[in-house]
């Protein structure tokens, strides 16, 4: 039987798995997306286009490669069917390249009104959601009330739809009672016939997706799983509560897939050469001056989703450290290594001054976190222009040093290297 690769994004997302992703597809049978919703994309750019893939699998776009969602997503029909009418537009074959989970949780108005009205609750405590209703999406999934791809088709859908939208609206008044727009926004009978038209278009997509993993699997089929978000948002594993509502990490692409354990071959943690973030909570390398700022400019920081501008950083490798344990990584990607050789000296994080302890290992303790300043190793820049390279050995030896550093103080060997924003602007080793 073969194994799976996954892809895992090691910090707070947007490090650019959508380069690796696309690189693997080119000889991947089956691309699998495990978590999340619409919350997160991959951006990439095939034939002259770009694609903002929210919800399919990017590794659709190889031309060849089925793409399934996973059991573990939360999913917006609309978002999807609009991913499916773009591809369509474009070329892609999408009805024989895509498959939808049975078990997937579908996201309702209702989801994205209380996704808001949670958030506007919370007052200065805000998460920094992207107010697309996958945290209630889930709430519903584990409260086992939420309603699933299979029953769309189901013969009480209505009347389970109806109890649901009703549950919300006295939820949504609870919370927002100044909101007089809730039974007009959330109208039963329109909903029904919008989900009801979106049940018929996706009907064909939907699949038993574990049995049909696993029996590619065992025909050796070559399986990669996207993970979308990163480690240090997981539910259980990031800065709580300033995560997603899922696990963005290595056990989450095995519970929201059907894989087992066992079925794992390679983990590619995916950087990039400095680090960003999207949303509120602690972020010990976070450049508040004029080298954050640029380093925000010159790497185009910007949410692919949210468009929110990102707080950007020096690299940690503390927290890569923790990414490397949490996931079982094999590997490592490192984008974005052209953006930081502009600058002339490089800071890297090598340990955290917690109020005068100096530690190398990684915590989710907000109070410690929130208090820790970084200890830096200070690297030569001026990389020059490295989009040209296509080899290791032809990098500069400042960018060597930098790529051998990082692969010592991890134990992880550096397999892609990013040299520039195209998709073939890539090292491979």
């Amino acid at each position: 039987m073969s194994k799976v690769d996954v892809v895992i994004g090691c910090f707070y997302g947007d490090e650019g798995k959508g380069k690796v992703i696309d690189y693997l597809a080119e000889h991947a049978d089956i691309a699998v997306r495990a978590t999340g919703g619409d919350n997160a994309g991959h951006t990439i750019e095939a034939g002259g286009v770009k694609y903002a893939m929210r919800l399919t699998p990017s590794g659709i776009l190889s031309g060849h490669t089925i793409a399934v969602l996973g059991n573990g997503m939360v999913l917006n029909p609309q978002v999807l069917l609009e991913e499916i009418a773009n591809l369509k537009a474009h070329g892609f074959d999408v009805d024989h390249h895509l498959k939808i989970s049975e078990k997937v949780q579908i996201i309702f108005p209702y989801h994205r009104m209380l996704d808001r009205a949670l958030e506007k609750a919370r007052g200065g405590s805000k998460i920094g959601t992207t107010g697309k209703g996958i945290g209630p999406a889930y709430c519903d999934k584990y409260e086992r009330s939420g309603i699933r791809m299979e029953d769309l088709y189901e013969a009480n859908f209505k009347e389970k739809l109806q109890h649901a939208v009703e549950s919300k609206k006295a939820l949504l008044k609870f919370y927002d009672p100044e909101d007089t727009t809730i039974d007009e926004a959330l109208d039963f009978e329109k909903i029904y016939a919008e989900y009801s038209s979106y049940a018929e278009q996706l009907k064909p997509y939907m699949c038993d997706t574990v049995t049909y993993l696993h029996k590619a699997l065992e025909e050796d089929k070559n399986v990669i799983v996207e993970g979308a978000q990163a480690t240090l948002l997981d539910i259980d594993f990031g800065s709580y509560p300033y995560v997603t509502s899922s696990n963005p990490t290595v056990g989450g692409m095995v519970t929201g897939s059907g894989l087992s354990a066992g079925d794992i071959g390679n983990v590619y943690g995916v950087i990039k050469a400095y680090s960003s973030r999207v949303g509120e909570g602690p972020y010990v390398t976070e450049l508040l001056d004029e080298t954050g700022d640029k380093i925000r400019e010159l790497g185009h920081e910007y949410g692919t989703v949210t468009h929110r501008p990102r707080r950007c950083g020096w690299l940690d490798l503390v927290t890569l450290k923790y990414a490397k344990r949490l996931n079982g990584l094999t590997a490592l990607c490192v984008n974005h290594l052209d953006t930081i050789g502009k600058f002339d000296k490089i800071k890297v994080c090598v340990a955290y001054d917690c109020n005068g302890t100096v530690t190398e290992d990684f915590t989710t303790n907000l109070t410690v976190l929130n208090s820790a300043k970084p200890v830096y190793k200070e690297f030569d820049g001026n990389f020059g222009d490295i989009s040209g390279c296509t080899t290791y050995e032809e990098l500069p030896e400042n960018a060597k040093a930098y790529i051998r550093f990082i692969e010592e103080y991890i134990g992880v060997p550096v397999k892609f290297i990013g040299t520039g924003a195209g998709r073939d602007a890539m090292i491979v080793r």
